[in-house]
């Protein structure tokens, strides 16, 4: 489906370049995924002095599934050495720790799309778009390398509406030319839901609630899952071939298996249970 694959390497986590940002500005909450709750702008108990976690290999065990599951998609080196410059906030004016908590969330937003815009330009069925995917993309780019003060004074929600008008209309194309009935599930509330074996072909899940669904053996080739939750989802022998929009933090929140066949774009999962 794809003409061919760009290697976006600065759209995913580089946590050697960052000031683990994520562990002190994101808040969470005592829940299936996180042992304690935590503020924002508080750094996260487990966060070492050399901005490591002192439980890495052991999230899961610990409680901290939400950990494992999260990426920034580059936010964390983009604001750690680009924005601020390589400041730390650790030894910085607090003002500048200040900010550069609150530009994160912003700028880890326009990462997430510039992931979406570098996918939909690999896809043979945008070429109609192609010039508008361009320009979202140029345009994306350019408001990720805007000060502190830009950033934090950004419409990120209206620029996404703008990105995703375009990247509806990719969707729409690239899924025209996938066999099947195109089912359109678009937000649809699919938690628990027995899907064993469905053919999901070209299906619309964009923003779909999959959470705990059975997707064993689901055909899901050439689906857009764009913003789909698959917390806990079983694609046990699934077959994503062609999907599109999918991101990693998506896979590693679902269970799979080493049937499960995935689109090159992203990796699979340490976690999934080997089957031989």
């Amino acid at each position: 489906m794809r003409e061919h694959v760009s290697d976006p390497s600065d759209l995913r986590g580089d946590c050697e370049r960052c000031f683990g940002l994520c562990c002190v500005a994101l808040p969470f909450a005592a829940s299936a995924d996180f042992a304690v709750d935590k503020a924002a702008g508080t750094p996260c108990r487990n966060l070492q002095e050399d901005h490591r976690c002192g439980i890495h290999a052991r999230l899961r065990q610990k409680g901290f599934t939400g950990c494992t599951v999260y990426d920034c998609f580059g936010a964390g080196q983009q604001v750690s050495q680009v924005t601020f410059g390589g400041r730390d906030w650790r030894t910085g004016p607090r003002e500048d720790a200040r900010r550069m908590f609150e530009v994160f969330p912003v700028v880890r937003q326009l990462h997430e799309l510039l992931w979406y815009l570098t996918e939909a330009l690999d896809l043979p069925a945008a070429r109609p778009v192609r010039a508008e995917l361009d320009e979202a993309l140029r345009k994306t780019r350019k408001l990720t390398a805007g000060t502190p003060e830009e950033l934090a004074g950004l419409d990120v929600a209206g620029h996404r509406q703008e990105v995703n008008v375009l990247l509806l209309r990719t969707s729409e194309l690239a899924r025209a030319g996938t066999k099947g009935r195109k089912k359109d599930r678009r937000g649809a509330d699919l938690m628990g839901a027995r899907l064993r074996g469905a053919d999901l072909r070209g299906a619309s899940l964009r923003g779909a609630y999959l959470i705990a669904a059975d997707l064993t053996g689901a055909d899901l080739r050439g689906a857009d899952l764009i913003g789909a939750d698959l917390r806990d989802a079983d694609l046990t022998d699934a077959d994503l071939t062609g999907a599109f929009f999918l991101t990693q933090p998506q896979l590693n929140a679902a269970r799979g298996s080493a049937g499960t066949r995935l689109p090159g774009s992203v990796a699979r999962p340490g976690h999934w249970t080997a089957q031989v």
